[in-house]
């Protein structure tokens, strides 16, 4: 059941997991798949980000993703694997800085339980 609070990405999470349940292919191809399909439409940064943690849930690495770029460069073309490359940065540089904050929330949490 959708969280009130998030209801658009809790869907979107429960397709994600679903889509992967569903298919014959191994997690990890799985995710491959769907990145190669994300370069392919032209995604979004906010797309490359929903799709981050079951990535690397499934033991994808930026060296695959770099291999997805180059294996579908002959395809999509240049132009497109650029805007994707950029968009995989945007993505990876805000899931870095949330969880940058959510550290500094937890330690400074941690120095008030200690001080109290």
């Amino acid at each position: 059941m959708p969280d009130e609070d998030s209801p658009v990405l809790d869907t979107l999470a429960e397709m994600t997991a679903a889509s992967i349940e569903n298919s014959n292919l191994a997690a990890r191809e799985h995710m491959l798949v769907r990145i190669a399909g994300l370069v392919a439409v032209n995604a979004p940064a906010v797309s490359y980000l929903l799709n981050a943690g079951t990535a690397a849930d499934v033991g994808i690495t930026l060296d695959d993703v770099q291999g997805v770029l180059i294996a579908v460069a002959p395809i999509v073309g240049t132009a497109r694997v650029a805007r994707a490359a950029g968009n995989i940065a945007k993505a990876l540089g805000f899931a870095i800085a949330v969880a940058e904050a959510e550290l500094e929330a937890e330690l400074e949490e941690e120095e008030a339980e200690e001080d109290d």
